[in-house]
Formats: C-alpha cells, structure tokens, sequence
C-alpha cells in the first residue's frame, strides 16, 4: 500500500516545464537587462543577483510540476564603501523577487539605527515593529547594521531590536526580505558578535570600489539623466577632476560624483546668470563647460 501511495504522490518522471517560458513571463529578462544597461561595473554583484534569480526560476518550476520546494532564505548582506550602489541594488532586487512572486510588493523600506532603537525603555519595541509592520511583505533595508550593537554602552537597547529582528526574519521568511548593509570589516565585527544573525543571513555580497573610467561612464549617464550634456572639454575636466578627487579623503564612489555635478550646475546656473541681458539658448542651459568643472577646490586648493 506505501508503495503505490508513493507512486501516486510523486509527480510523474516525464512532467516537463518550460522553463524559458517562465523566465519570460516574469519579467526578469527586462529587469537584469535594465540592470546591466543603467548600472555601470558591479560585475560580481550582477553575477550574484543572476545566480539567486535562476535559484527563484528553478524553485518555481519545481513548484510548477508539483515538487517540494522549500522558500530558500532570501535575506542578505551587502557591503562595501559608500556610493558603490548598495541601496541602488537593494531596489533592483526588491523588483526581481517581486517579479519571481517571492514577496508580495516590489516594496523597500529603507532604515538606520535610529528608526529602530529607542531612547528609553519600553521604546524600542514598537519603533521596531512598527517598521517590520511597513517592511511586510516587501524588503527592508538596514543601512549601516552594525550600529545596532553597541556592547560597550550597557543602557543601550539595541540588542533589543536584534532580538525582534531575529524572530521576524525566521517566522516571516517567506513575506519579509531583509538586507543588511555596511562596510565589510565592521559588518564581520558585527556578525562574529550576533552568530543568530550571521546564521540568518544565506547571501553575502560585496560591492567594489569603482575604477576612474567607470566612474566618468556614470558620471555621463548622471548628466544625461538630468537633461545635461558636457563640453568635450568638460568631460576631460571630469576624468581629471575623478582622478584627484579619488585620491583625497572621504572620497565616496558614485555619491561624490553626482556632488560634483550638483556643484558643476552651481556654478553653470551662476555663469549663465552673471551673463544676462542676453537671450539664452538651449545649447546654453543644457552645456556644463570644463570652467564649470574645473573651478571645484580639487582643482584651485
């Protein structure tokens, strides 16, 4: 009798599905080519967000024809310096597992320390539910994790809000996507500290620094997306500016480029400005020029 309870349980050798069809139906395709298309380098992270989506794509197809299929534990780890596309990736990622049907809303809910712990006690606990109550069903994003443990200051309630995290990430698995962020050396520091986290974490994924070219590639796609272009003058202004500035301190990837040009559209805004009395022209407002780049203090100090 076990034997042909057996047989009719198990699905049948020759069920097949179509697992290009699958890939296509999700809307996947579209996203990891966008991913490629807008997100300049990031070779290893795009690799890694690759493989976990083709671990979702075969789990759906085993769920398609009927075999056991395990939610894997989706939460992860990502770090590396600033500006190198963490919450960036967090976003894209948040849309893929949306798109594979593995959280219910293409959701992000982004958080420090101080959306989570409380000044005093009794406080900690509903700060931190009430996020995990928005995060639901999407992902929640930790910047700068380790902050939530402080082992030197005895009154600190951050190992509270360890603890409740803990508890959600195990019994919600399957409706909540958390992702942790940092810098790598203290991220470890934080994971040897808290081994109930570190357990829970199934994918650790490292953002390097971006090279000087890629940098001036994002630097173009930036201007274009606010409807500017550079001067040719101004783009050899950039690299040389990108050079420098990589140098010096506090330097932070992406984010300080896009401050660059923040400030570059300063000082076109002023120039054009100085200028009036003249009509202006599209050329004009659309152009940053190398004088734009190349009064920022990496060059004049």
């Amino acid at each position: 009798m076990s034997d042909v309870t057996d047989t009719l349980d198990r699905p049948a050798d020759d069920a097949s599905v179509d697992l290009d069809a699958l890939y296509r139906d999700s809307g996947i395709a579209e996203m990891l080519a966008g991913m490629d298309r807008e997100l300049v380098g990031l070779t290893p992270v795009k690799t890694r967000v690759r493989e976990i989506a083709a671990l979702l794509l075969v789990e759906r197809a085993r769920r398609t024809l009927g075999l056991r299929a395990e939610p894997p534990s989706l939460h992860m780890c990502f770090t590396g310096n600033p500006g190198t596309g963490k919450t960036t990736m967090a976003r894209r990622m948040a849309a893929l597992l949306h798109g594979l049907g593995y959280i219910r809303r293409d959701h992000v809910v982004s958080v420090t320390r101080d959306d989570l712990v409380g000044q005093y006690i009794g406080h900690t606990a509903p700060k931190t539910k009430e996020v995990l109550k928005r995060a639901m069903g999407g992902v929640l994003f930790i910047d700068e994790a380790y902050y939530l443990y402080r082992p030197e200051n005895e009154r600190d309630y951050g190992q509270e809000a360890i603890e409740i995290l803990l508890q959600v990430m195990e019994d919600n698995r399957d409706d909540l996507v958390v992702i942790l962020a940092g810098y790598r050396d203290r991220m470890d520091v934080f994971f040897k500290s808290n081994p109930g986290m570190a357990s829970r974490i199934a994918h650790h994924v490292d953002f390097p620094d971006y090279q000087s070219d890629e940098l001036l590639e994002i630097a173009r796609l930036m201007v274009a997306g606010m409807q500017y272009r550079l001067a040719p003058e101004a783009e050899r202004a950039m690299g040389d500016y990108i050079t420098q500035r990589m140098a010096q301190p506090r330097f932070a990837n992406a984010r300080s480029i896009r401050n660059a040009l923040d400030r570059a559209r300063l000082r076109q805004a002023n120039r054009l400005f100085e200028a009036r009395g003249t009509a202006i022209g599209t050329r004009e407002l659309l152009t940053i020029t190398e004088e734009d780049i190349r009064k920022s203090r990496v060059f004049t100090q």
